[in-house]
């Protein structure tokens, strides 16, 4: 398969325009996502809705990130992903394989009713994790879009796949939360640099291949402004997987914690990764759904 969306192959990067739709339903709404709702995706390529879960399933959520976290056996498995110098748990991986608990709320009907009617198919899960960025020592997380390392690295072929953000903790914007250029994804950022093989094993820790460029970060500054997404512990973020994004480190007292599903429609699913390497681990992209 031709990639439609050529990365780390030019000697300067490129920006170029989206080739897939954003939102794929023809339906006007459902009984969770309205009219409204479903232009704002396809305009600004995300929603927010806030407290969808309750305090007490946040809780749940928390004590169980807590119970894995502190687990000597799953402590030493690889999809455990730790801050580069002080050794905190930055990331899990594959949390709805390794939690009964995560493992249902992957299925909770108030977040596949949204990801599955803006993607008019059904989805399976291609990665998820929990980022957690501790009070003081919370690193941040570059620029970047989802897509580029999914399509390069993992062999997605098409921009038909929704990550789903479940906030675990108070967003607040100064201590760390999510960020978007809003409007970014009907554009695709050609990156530059050849992808080293194993490139996965650093790029968890801190990513260097696949980054998008400053003039073009500027571009979308410039183009589109930056929103900064603040919320209550159980809010959702469904956002777009070619949305830029990152965060900011967090040196604030609050940790800022937060679980996320990213839903592939069936339709789109993995093929060789376009970047000619060999393909990460089903646990940062799944290939066996």
């Amino acid at each position: 398969m031709k990639s439609k969306y050529p990365s780390r192959v030019y000697s300067e990067p490129k920006i170029l325009e989206r080739k897939d739709p954003v939102v794929y339903t023809e339906l006007e709404s459902n009984d969770a996502v309205t009219s409204r709702d479903k232009e704002f995706f396809e305009k600004n390529g995300f929603l927010i809705c806030d407290e969808l879960f309750t305090r007490e399933e946040v809780q749940l959520y928390n004590t169980e990130f807590e119970k894995m976290a502190a687990d000597p056996v799953l402590n030493k498995r690889e999809e455990f992903i730790r801050e580069p110098a002080s050794k905190i748990v930055r990331s899990i991986f594959y949390v709805h394989k390794l939690s009964e608990i995560f493992n249902k709320l992957s299925d909770d009907e108030r977040i596949k009713k949204v990801v599955e009617f803006l993607l008019d198919s059904q989805t399976y899960v291609h990665q998820s994790r929990i980022n957690a960025k501790p009070g003081f020592t919370g690193k941040e997380f570059y620029w970047h879009s989802d897509f580029e390392t999914w399509h390069i690295e993992d062999g997605m072929p098409h921009m038909r796949a929704i990550s789903c953000l479940i906030t675990l903790t108070e967003n607040k914007s100064f201590n760390g939360s999510l960020m978007f250029f809003p409007g970014s994804h009907k554009k695709f950022v050609s990156c530059v640099g050849e992808t080293p093989d194993d490139h996965y094993k650093e790029s968890l820790r801190k990513q260097e291949y696949g980054v998008p460029d400053p003039g073009s970060l500027q571009q979308f500054y410039d183009d589109f402004g930056i929103k900064v997404c603040e919320g209550k512990p159980g809010s959702v973020i469904f956002f777009d997987c070619n949305l830029m994004h990152g965060s900011n480190g967090n040196i604030t007292p609050l940790p800022r914690r937060n679980v996320f599903f990213v839903y592939n429609s069936i339709k789109n699913r993995l093929v060789e990764p376009f970047g000619g390497m060999k393909p990460r681990p089903n646990f940062i992209g799944e290939r066996k759904n």
